[in-house]
């Protein structure tokens, strides 16, 4: 028999939409597993096992009369622990950061919910996200489950490797210099750094432009149909896109074919580039 942890996210909406399985027995085997992993890989900095729960019975009732909420109904989630979640501390891996419950959902954190999404908990960082490795004053090392004397890479560290054990399917990350994408190569799952403003943001990061919310999967998949609920505007943000956000499933698999891709071998401005570089570049873009 299939394990649950090897479905992916459209998997268990289709096993869902067929009564195969239901949210509750997914969260479940999804908190199991983060108490048998969380000892040894220091991933999480809050598990809301009450929370999770209520969502997964709340979204089984939904299922079970064909009325889904969303593209993310029953999809375990969860959230990097400088991005707001309603009722919990974001205490961004210091000492020095306040423990006081925030108000309000960050926006994706709001769409994840609109769309029936399972919250099970937040997840680790270095302090204030400020370094390609994932370790804390507050939260101590987070380690790499291929193995443990490994960091993550850094800063959605606790995120990649939630990720990578599938302790949820949809995990928010944050972006500036490769927040996302160093824990995504580190730990071999899938991470993306939208464009800027693609994925509300509020409160607004003290890293300005550079930092950007997305999606940290197993599989591309996955973080297509994370980006399709997460993109959404939200009004809070003013740099946000207030675009309609597309589905990124569709054409997914189409391959590159007939695509334009740019490519700027000096940026109009940079006098030298290391020869084996500028080779490599042009050959690719060829």
């Amino acid at each position: 028999m299939t394990q649950i942890q090897s479905f992916t996210a459209a998997d268990l909406l289709r096993l869902y939409r067929k009564r195969e399985l239901s949210p509750v027995e997914v969260t479940r085997d999804q908190l199991a597993r983060i108490d048998k992993f969380e000892p040894a890989i220091n991933g999480f900095i809050i598990v809301d096992r009450e929370g999770a729960l209520k969502a997964a019975q709340a979204s089984e009732a939904r299922w079970q009369k064909g009325e889904p909420i969303g593209l993310a109904d029953g999809l375990g989630a969860t959230v990097k622990d400088n991005i707001w979640l309603k009722d919990f501390p974001s205490r961004r891996g210091s000492l020095t950061s306040s423990d006081a419950p925030m108000k309000e959902d960050a926006p994706a954190v709001a769409r994840l919910r609109e769309n029936g999404a399972v919250i099970l908990g937040k997840t680790t960082l270095p302090e204030f996200g400020w370094i390609g490795a994932c370790h804390s004053p507050l939260t101590g090392i987070t380690r790499n489950p291929w193995r443990l004397d490994r960091t993550t890479g850094g800063s959605s560290g606790g995120a990649a490797a939630a990720a990578l054990l599938n302790l949820g399917h949809l995990h928010i990350g944050t972006d500036g210099a490769g927040s996302i994408r160093i824990p995504a190569a580190f730990t071999g799952v899938f991470g993306i750094k939208p464009s800027f403003g693609r994925v509300a943001a509020y409160p607004a990061s003290p890293f300005s432009i550079l930092a950007h919310v997305g999606p940290l999967t197993r599989t591309v998949s996955d973080a297509a149909l994370m980006l399709s609920v997460i993109g959404k505007a939200d009004e809070r943000d003013m740099t946000a896109w207030n675009t309609p956000v597309p589905d990124y499933r569709v054409g997914l698999d189409d391959g590159v074919r007939g695509l334009r891709v740019a490519w700027s071998p000096r940026l109009g401005y940079v006098k030298k580039v290391h020869p084996d570089v500028e080779a490599a570049t042009q050959k690719a873009a060829q």
